[in-house]
């Protein structure tokens, strides 16, 4: 099956010096961009990550500190990537909990405003989830019938993610082909920002979903203890969290 397209969408994969979406680097994105008439284009970047990857990262992707030491970093190509993706919804393996806001540190790390705003994300591991609890080397295996070639390359994991759910879409009659809807249905819980420190309660209003402050208005928070507002601002949180934290906090301000 075909997707049903009212824009284009990337499928993307990255290949990261960790797993900690504040601190680690890219060192290898690959993207898979199908347009609504159906043509496609793709490019995979290694990058230049400016910081070691650890010994036991390399034992799972193969990507060396030589490998990448001659190759551009984000910040270099953060505008090719920007503009492959800025008109596009994303799709990924994963990619709500860790590729989508590990992208948006590095974007705005390279000074891109990157954000959601206008798109939808589509985690095809949560259709996996939902309907069959497996791995992505398991999902390519069951739903495409091909034994994942290259697993933790992002070219391979990217291009099996894009297979995986158009096999899905075969498979579950009950799926719409539709990526907004897919975005819902994929979507574990409604957050403001892509780690998840900022979510919404039944109000759709912003609480903070950690620490003191857990479950409360960050409305209020901002009123009773703007100090606190600070101290995230300085502490080592993700950017994208800090960016939208202002966002409330310049939106509370005007409607003074």
């Amino acid at each position: 099956m075909e997707l049903k397209l009212n824009k284009p969408i990337c499928f993307f994969d990255l290949e990261t010096t960790g797993i900690d979406i504040g601190k680690d680097r890219i060192v290898e994105i690959s993207i898979f961009k199908v347009f609504p008439n159906g043509n496609k284009e793709s490019k995979t970047w290694l990058v230049n990550p400016t910081i070691p990857i650890p010994p036991q990262t390399t034992a799972v992707h193969g990507i060396t500190d030589e490998k990448v030491a001659n190759e551009p970093t984000f910040n270099e190509l953060a505008t090719q990537v920007y503009n492959m993706i800025k008109d596009s919804d994303l799709a990924g393996f994963n990619s709500d909990r860790f590729d989508i806001p590990l992208l948006a540190e590095e974007m705005l790390r390279a000074g891109v405003d990157f954000d959601m705003k206008g798109r939808v994300s589509v985690d095809v591991q949560t259709v996996f989830h939902k309907m069959e609890e497996r791995t992505l080397g398991a999902a390519h295996k069951f739903y495409c019938g091909k034994t994942l070639e290259n697993a933790h390359s992002a070219e391979a994991d990217t291009m099996a993610t894009y297979e995986i759910l158009k096999a899905q879409l075969d498979r579950y009659p009950d799926l719409e082909n539709d990526m907004k809807l897919l975005s819902e249905f994929t979507t574990r819980k409604k957050i403001a920002d892509f780690a998840g420190m900022i979510a919404f309660d039944k109000d759709d209003e912003e609480i903070f979903a950690f620490g003191k402050h857990k479950g409360v208005k960050v409305n209020k928070v901002l009123e009773t203890e703007p100090g606190y507002f600070s101290w995230m601002q300085n502490a080592d949180f993700p950017l994208y969290t800090k960016k939208v934290l202002t966002a409330i906090k310049l939106r509370k301000l005007n409607t003074k």
